[in-house]
């Protein structure tokens, strides 16, 4: 796993396990949830969405059922993705938040 700059920035590294990923969530304006403008988009709006963000780390991968091969993630640092509202865990380091999700809770990358 490579740093991101987000992370050097913080003097800290977070290296997820497994199959976890750390994802870094969008910002109001990456999200759309405010406008160019700064014009901010109510939450009855946008709250039915399924939480987005972008990878900062990913795992080496789990077992295979035999335990003698990883499977690897097929997300990659850097890709936007789309994960289920309640499948993540919040962890702050160095004062900025970040998701750790497990790869079966990711939905989609967006491309």
């Amino acid at each position: 796993m490579s740093e991101n700059t987000s992370q050097k920035e913080s003097g800290n590294t977070l290296r997820p396990l497994g199959d976890r990923i750390v994802v870094r969530p969008l910002t109001e304006e990456e999200a759309g949830t405010k406008s160019a403008a700064g014009i901010i988009i109510p939450d009855t709006v946008s709250k039915e969405k399924p939480e987005q963000g972008i990878v900062v780390a990913v795992g080496e991968g789990k077992w295979n059922e035999d335990g003698d091969k990883r499977i690897k993630p097929e997300v990659k640092e850097g890709d936007r993705i789309v994960f289920s509202k309640y499948g993540f865990d919040e962890v702050k380091i160095g004062g900025k938040e970040y998701y750790l999700v497990s790869e079966s809770s990711i939905l989609a990358i967006i491309k």
